[in-house]
């Protein structure tokens, strides 16, 4: 029996040939026909995706009359890195809605890429700088084109988000067991692991035309999804065809065209060995990609590494 707070060892740490810790949790591959083709842990967890779905939510979106560019789309679907770019499109979005940045009810934050959190320097957070205000800005366009009011536009029962959920349920074959609130404000939605790589694959091979668009703007767009020196980012540009979406307590999905899916929870809810897990899962696949580094310092010295269990 597999505890799941323990689940499986994920990843090892090593300094001087020693193990010196451990990054355990939960993975499962499916194949190009959605079957389980390579697992570990505990494939019945419940777990929530965090923004690792954030291309549903664009999807029901799309379904309910946003209409967008292919650039700010993929902004929606972001957790951008806050840069320049990023802001000015979340600004484009209000702006087709009519709304101000004061409309923006998802949380307050500095920008999360590391360098564009250093030029932010010591200003306040905004909700604008925040990695969700994309995906927020749409909900608002959404609200707006269709009539539906903007004040309560993250209440659960609210159109918007019933659409949101109606649209996970559909493709993870689940039914939501618990509603919570997400770090951004946004309802959150609660599957098993299982449930969340179906929901993967399904959007991943399907032929519905909302759903075709939204990962293939996520793919010609990787700069929007995340940003410079990001994981996301930079796999997504180095493999064809490749999506990728990490969300908050270490949780990633990524998926091929023909529906190869691979979907992991790290229990510590650390993102630190997520390039290595991704790398390897890629592995699996038959897929082979630039390494990632993931060095283990002693003062000056790399004196060890990260590497995969599987």
């Amino acid at each position: 029996m597999i505890d799941p707070m323990v689940g499986e060892i994920l990843a090892e740490v090593t300094r001087s040939g020693l193990v010196e810790s451990y990054h355990c949790g939960h993975l499962i591959l499916l194949d190009a026909e959605g079957s389980i083709s390579f697992s570990m842990g505990d494939t019945s967890l419940k777990t929530f995706p965090r923004s690792a779905i954030k291309s549903i939510q664009t999807s029901a979106m799309v379904r309910s009359g946003m209409l967008l560019e292919p650039r700010l789309l993929a902004l929606v679907a972001a957790s951008h890195s806050g840069s320049s770019m990023h802001q000015s499109g979340v600004r484009e979005i209000l702006e087709l809605a009519g709304l101000e940045e004061g409309a923006l009810q998802n949380a307050l934050d500095r920008p999360l890429g590391e360098e564009d959190r250093r030029e932010w320097g010591s200003r306040p957070p905004t909700s604008l700088a925040q990695n969700c205000s994309g995906k927020h800005a749409g909900m608002l366009l959404t609200c707006v084109s269709n009539g539906w009011p903007t004040a309560n536009y993250l209440d659960p029962e609210h159109p918007l988000q019933v659409a949101c959920r109606k649209e996970l349920e559909d493709l993870s074959g689940e039914e939501v067991s618990l509603v919570s609130i997400d770090g951004c404000g946004a309802p959150l939605f609660v599957l098993t692991l299982l449930g969340l790589a179906r929901t993967i694959w399904g959007i991943t091979i399907s032929i519905d035309p909302v759903h075709q668009r939204v990962l293939q703007v996520c793919r010609d767009y990787p700069g929007m999804v995340a940003g410079e020196g990001r994981l996301t980012t930079r796999k997504m540009r180095e493999i064809p065809g490749l999506f990728l979406k990490e969300g908050a307590e270490g949780v990633q999905v990524g998926s091929m065209p023909d529906g190869r899916t691979f979907v992991f929870k790290v229990n510590d809810g650390s993102g630190r060995a997520n390039g290595v897990l991704v790398v390897a899962a890629l592995e699996k696949f038959g897929i082979h990609a630039i390494p990632e580094d993931a060095p283990i310092y002693g003062g000056k010295k790399i004196v060890g590494s990260i590497s995969a269990n599987f």
